[in-house]
């Protein structure tokens, strides 16, 4: 590791505990990490030891011990799950940990396996881990998910690269998406969350009844749920906390009403989904369900997901990213969804965010259905913005205000 790198990788460290997660002094931390990120890690507990931790708790996990499962495991197991590894987060979550993921997985790494048993395990695990990932997404605590690369995501990223650059180059990407480049890493971070905190103000002050995109193989109205809140960059946690959820983060995002969604939509970029990847997506929806699916590849995954449960069908959210956006401008394809979601408008497939509904944690299920909120074991991201998508706000009475032309917004 040279000097540079080191350095680099230091700061991205720090920038992810003091920004992203936004630890308080004396507050303990869980960190959820794969094994392929084992240096970043180590410099992740140092700093957040430096940063006042009393105690910093580590989960590393190997995609390739899950993929010996599907190859040698019996083929009636895959309904079994750790729930004891549930109990042990929402205890942590209880005491008051914080809460970092450190994701480095290979895109593709269960290619060739048994839709079948992705299928199952997929469904399983979100079935047994939906009261903790409710939590975390309800900002229970402060949390954040950051990137480290590794050897097959950079292959997948760079395949024209001698193999020796092609990590090299994947951190380097990392490093420029995530402002750590920057002169003051973390000054850089309080003016775009600043930035993205008036992009909110602004929509929230609109009061839309629904979004139009408009683009190639896509007519899409997406209505939004009464008393919607648009959120993005920075969150508040219920212990008062500032943390950056998503790091990078270039959206805005808001809850769709799920009974008022409505025509065809594409996909614009592959999305990576259960270490498959699925390409070429387009969906027709009527009353706000999914009517027809089709995927140019992945086509079974595709259609496992949606039949998760009554609300894998409908939308949870719907999010307005620039084209110009910095993963946009760097002309990569990260086949990671924490990155390509930030390079395009998307929307999202099952629940809705409590945090873009007003008074959203306060209410029960039941309420936020009424409202139009949608409730399910998935929450799934897929690209359908691009250079040639136009964007209108829909106001109450009918009348279409451009938000975006070609990709950009309109001020």
């Amino acid at each position: 590791m040279s000097a540079r790198f080191a350095e680099k990788l230091r700061r991205f460290a720090e920038v992810a505990v003091r920004v992203g997660v936004g630890l308080q002094p004396g507050q303990k931390l869980y960190v959820n990490a794969n094994i392929e990120a084992l240096p970043l890690t180590r410099m992740v507990v140092e700093e957040a030891y430096k940063a006042g931790s009393r105690l910093v708790v580590t989960q590393l996990y190997d995609e390739q011990l899950t993929l010996a499962r599907y190859r040698h495991a019996p083929r009636d197991s895959f309904q079994e799950y750790a729930a004891f590894l549930v109990d042990a987060r929402l205890k942590a979550l209880d005491e008051g940990y914080a809460w970092l993921s450190i994701v480095s997985d290979d895109p593709e790494i269960l290619r060739g396996q048994d839709p079948e048993l992705i299928r199952l395990a997929s469904q399983t695990a979100a079935r047994f881990s939906k009261p903790f990932s409710d939590r975390i997404s309800g900002f229970a605590t402060n949390w954040c998910i950051i990137g480290a690369a590794s050897l097959r995501w950079a292959a997948l990223v760079f395949p024209g690269e001698p193999p020796e650059q092609q990590v090299e180059r994947l951190w380097e990407a990392i490093f420029a998406v995530s402002r750590v480049d920057q002169a003051d890493p973390v000054a850089a971070w309080m003016v775009h969350t600043e930035n993205l905190e008036r992009r909110v103000q602004q929509l929230n002050a609109r009061r839309y009844a629904a979004l139009r995109f408009r683009g190639p193989d896509t007519d899409l109205r997406v209505g939004l749920a009464e008393g919607h809140l648009w959120a993005g960059g920075a969150g508040r946690a219920q212990n008062g906390a500032r943390c950056v959820p998503n790091m990078p983060t270039e959206e805005v995002f808001t809850t769709p009403h799920r009974e008022r969604v409505e025509g065809w939509v594409r996909s614009t970029k592959p999305l990576s989904l259960h270490g498959n990847l699925l390409e070429g997506i387009r969906v027709r929806f009527e009353q706000g369900q999914v009517v027809e699916a089709h995927a140019d590849q992945g086509q079974e995954i595709l259609q496992h997901l949606l039949d998760t449960d009554e609300g894998a069908r409908r939308l949870g959210e719907v999010a307005l990213v620039p084209h110009s956006s910095p993963i946009s401008s760097s002309g990569l394809l990260f086949y990671e969804t924490l990155y390509d979601e930030n390079a395009a408008s998307h929307i999202a497939l099952g629940a809705s965010y409590d945090e873009c509904l007003q008074g959203g944690h306060d209410l029960t299920l039941e309420q936020k259905r009424a409202a139009g909120a949608n409730d399910s074991l998935i929450h799934i991201d897929w690209m359908i913005g691009s250079e040639y998508m136009d964007v209108d706000g829909i106001t109450p009475t009918g009348l279409a205000e451009p938000l975006m032309r070609k990709g950009e917004w309109v001020d």
